[in-house]
């Protein structure tokens, strides 16, 4: 019978040659995923790696001598409200200063090392594509793996480049290395709490949802700590413990080690989860819905607000918190400049004609404003998770057209940074307002001078929308490349005097700075033409191409 269906030109059975170890595969799954993000994985490492270096030369600019960063240190590095934003610093020479003044990038690292693994564990399996990899000769443990390894290396490679980067800064090696040594343990650390919650979650979602959640208890583990100068608490946030290696004074090289130990720890669970739980499923069961839909989810706004509901409250409480932090902060930032003229000058280039105090609150609420275009990039981008994962599909079959499916979407990735940013203006104002005992007159102006980045937020919004609808494949990448592009412009733009021009390419270098002066008009509606003629030429683009199969 064999014969005849081989005569036929059929395909006869083979036998089993066996599947390898539980790595097989692991290095063509390494090489997949380089390529899938061999735009963005450098953006971020690259962009994230120059902020300590340019710190540590804003500052030997800025204070070149020790008195003058003694009292820096005495008034606002030491300040509770900045401590508990950035961490403690542990002296006042200049790597040191610097380093407290990077004390956020271990969260933001750790931020991203997350995502990664998530997008490339649980966010394939449930596409279906980890099933048909898994159905040639794969090890079982190799797709873990091979996310686990590109974004280790990834991590690795973003400390060195920071620890060359502060040696070149002529900064002693030894704080460099331990510098750098932090912010990679403290990226794998959270890549293998991705690993671990992509193997206890059923969608990549909810995975996101408790990696994010465990990144922000130890956040908020760390900030009571270090604002209550409670060191046993911050010891006890992978966070704290990431700070904890006082670079550029006495080096601890200890907390790094119990950081291998918890990493080591937490990836041999994840290991041991995903040999064990069967694919497509989740060690924590899944809650089931109700079996009828809700009159909320009747039109396509409905259901783009039950999608994004959790990221805005998120990114809104987030926003909150960090209002109330900086304007407890902008009085003793004030203080701290009074009588240096070149960090006047400085703060005057980045937050306006107004106080120092609040030039300080401008050229943070622009930083602010970043966060917020990354939640409105992240709202719009959803249309092209829902394009892939096979979910647009069945709902525009129905009478939803795809320009009422897309403004549903589109609303959310307008108003919620607009939101966002209205709660951060009014938290920032409270807390400033309290400080200085002015509170009706610093909330509404504080508000205004959040609300005036929402046009150049809503740019970016609409160069994600027109990548959807005209490039969808590369519209990821490059909408996040977009707004790297923004955060690097305006970190190192008026510290490095770069040219003008390239700083224009940056719709934020086109807000008007609103404290201290009139509010000009014309580039806040000029900026808000380009995002709504963005916005539309997407729309266009979408309805004219063709989903995805």
């Amino acid at each position: 019978m064999s014969r005849a269906v081989a005569a036929r030109g059929g395909a006869t059975s083979r036998p089993a040659t066996g599947r390898g170890g539980p790595l097989t595969g692991t290095r063509h799954l390494v090489r997949l995923i380089l390529r899938r993000d061999r735009v963005l994985l450098p953006i971020w490492v690259l962009v994230i790696a120059v902020l300590p270096a340019s710190y540590a030369a804003t500052y030997a600019e800025l204070y070149p001598t020790a008195a003058q960063r003694a009292e820096y240190l005495a008034t606002t590095a030491g300040n509770p409200s900045i401590v508990a934003l950035l961490g403690p610093a542990y002296g006042d020479s200049v790597g040191a200063l610097a380093t407290q003044r990077a004390g956020l990038l271990h969260l933001i690292v750790g931020l991203i090392s997350l995502l990664v693994v998530v997008r490339h564990t649980r966010t394939e399996e449930e596409a279906g594509r980890r099933e048909l990899l898994g159905a040639t000769v794969l090890g079982r443990a190799a797709p873990l793996a091979a996310a686990l390894l590109v974004t280790y290396a990834a991590d690795l490679l973003l400390g060195l480049l920071v620890a060359g980067g502060l040696v070149a800064s002529d900064l002693p090696a030894a704080g460099s290395v331990a510098f750098g040594l932090s912010v990679t343990l403290a990226g794998m650390f959270f890549a293998t709490v991705g690993a671990l919650a992509a193997q206890l979650t059923e969608s990549a979602g909810a995975a996101r949802g408790l990696g994010l959640a465990v990144l922000g208890v130890a956040y908020l583990v760390r900030l009571a700590g270090d604002a209550g100068g409670v060191e046993w608490l911050s010891r006890l946030s992978p966070l704290g413990l990431a700070q904890r290696t006082h670079p550029y004074t006495s080096e601890r090289w200890w907390p790094l080690a119990v950081l291998v130990g918890l990493t080591a720890l937490v990836g041999a669970l994840a290991a041991g989860l995903a040999a064990r739980r069967d694919l497509g499923a989740g060690v924590l069961p899944q809650r089931l819905g109700p079996a009828t839909a809700g009159g909320a989810l009747a039109g396509p706004l409905g259901l783009a607000w039950r999608l994004n509901r959790v990221a805005l409250l998120g990114w809104t409480v987030g926003a909150a918190a960090l209002g109330a932090v900086l304007g407890g902060a902008a009085e003793a930032a004030g203080s701290a400049v009074e009588g240096n003229e070149a960090v006047a000058r400085l703060m005057e280039r980045l937050g306006g004609s107004a106080s120092v105090a609040e030039a300080y609150l401008g050229a943070t609420l622009s930083i602010t404003a970043l966060a917020a275009a990354g939640y409105g990039i992240q709202a719009a981008l959803r249309m092209r998770a829902e394009e892939t994962a096979q979910r647009a599909e069945p709902v525009l079959a129905t009478g939803v057209s795809r320009s009422r499916w897309l403004l549903g979407h589109l609303a959310f990735a307008l108003l919620g940074p607009a939101a966002v940013l209205v709660v951060t203006g009014l938290v920032t104002g409270l807390a400033y307002g309290l400080s200085i005992g002015d509170v009706a007159g610093r909330v509404p102006r504080l508000t205004g001078a959040a609300l005036a980045h929402v046009p150049a937020v809503w740019v970016l919004v609409g160069v994600a929308v027109l990548l959807f609808g005209l490039l969808p494949r590369v519209s990821v990448g490059v909408a996040w490349a977009a707004l790297a592009a923004c955060l690097l412009l305006g970190q190192l733009g008026a510290v490095l005097e770069l040219s003008q021009w390239l700083l224009d390419l940056s719709p934020f270098t086109h807000t008007p700075q609103v404290l201290g002066g009139p509010v000009p008009r014309t580039p806040l509606l000029a900026l808000t033409a380009t995002a709504a003629a963005l916005s539309a030429a997407g729309l266009l683009a979408f309805r004219r191409r063709d989903l995805p199969r």
